[in-house]
């Protein structure tokens, strides 16, 4: 049988146990070992403002990978995912008829996606967002019987918004929610921007007397830049609103925007300045105060 290999250079060293893929009929998280498509461990590729591109372990970034292939109408023909602890963790096999085949790779720390349909690989809000990295490629099966090889890199799709509270958590506070629109929890393999409208929610426990609270909000942005209508709400154990803010906060792609101030010892409108700055292991950021 031919076998087409995309090696993708990564030691991947993330911890966590192994999980079935949510294909039918596949028994073994390393897929068809009898397959003609290996997809391997690989490499993440990053690029910060004046330096060259750079490479960086997967272990320090994301702790799970999902891996899918897709015919030519786009129809998924298999997929797997996987964490640290699996038998063969950081290669997967797939056993493909001669074609032309999308192989998509995602990186991530959340629950597994839903990758059905490639232009809209989802995230639930059940399982969080998180630093997410993607893989897209086309690749040509013409012959069973010889070896190929397809070399791959991951790159960051995601925005993030970095909440910071520069005063303490008062008596009573004892979880943060964030709802936010304007991103997407979806997104499209071809292009890594979001694909749907999404309501994304993320709830955090606190406690009374925490000073600089932070909290990192991840969406897929529509475009390379775009802005989250953000909800802050304060909530008590029994999840009554004890006090809520809202906020407009502009985000770009692959950027850190930093949203810092005092929550609950401020006024409930804000006064915005931005402040870009460079974060070394994103392409960039930028502060807002309010």
């Amino acid at each position: 049988m031919r076998r087409l290999i995309l090696p993708f250079y990564l030691i991947l060293l993330i911890i966590t146990s192994c999980e079935k893929p949510v294909i039918p009929g596949e028994n073994h998280t390393q897929g068809d070992l009898d397959g003609n498509l290996a997809v391997s461990v690989f490499q993440i590729e990053q690029q910060s403002f004046g330096t060259s591109l750079t490479r960086a372990a997967i272990a320090d970034y994301c702790s799970r990978l999902s891996f899918a292939v897709y015919d030519a109408e786009g129809k998924l023909v298999k997929q797997f995912h996987q964490q640290q602890g699996d038998t063969g963790f950081g290669t997967v096999y797939f056993k493909v008829s001669p074609g032309t085949y999308q192989v998509v790779v995602v990186g991530h720390s959340s629950g597994n996606p839903t990758m059905t349909n490639s232009k809209k690989i989802k995230f639930e809000n059940k399982d969080g967002f998180t630093d997410t990295f993607l893989h897209n490629s086309n690749v040509v099966v013409t012959d069973a019987d010889d070896e190929e090889q397809v070399q791959a890199v991951m790159r960051r799709i995601v925005s993030l918004c970095r909440v910071v509270f520069t005063d303490a958590i008062p008596d009573g506070v004892s979880q943060m929610r964030f709802e936010y629109k304007g991103g997407s929890g979806a997104f499209d393999a071809a292009t890594g921007l979001g694909s749907v409208n999404s309501t994304q929610k993320e709830t955090f426990p606190v406690d009374a007397g925490d000073e600089n609270c932070c909290f990192d909000l991840y969406t897929f942005l529509h475009d390379t830049e775009g802005t989250i209508h953000l909800q802050a709400t304060a909530l008590d154990d029994n999840d009554n609103e004890l006090r809520e803010r809202e906020f407009d906060v502009p985000l770009k792609q692959r950027m850190i925007t930093k949203l810092s101030g005092p929550y609950f010892s401020g006024t409930s409108g804000s006064s915005i300045t931005i402040v870009i700055g460079i974060n070394a292991e994103w392409e960039g950021g930028q502060t807002i105060e309010f």
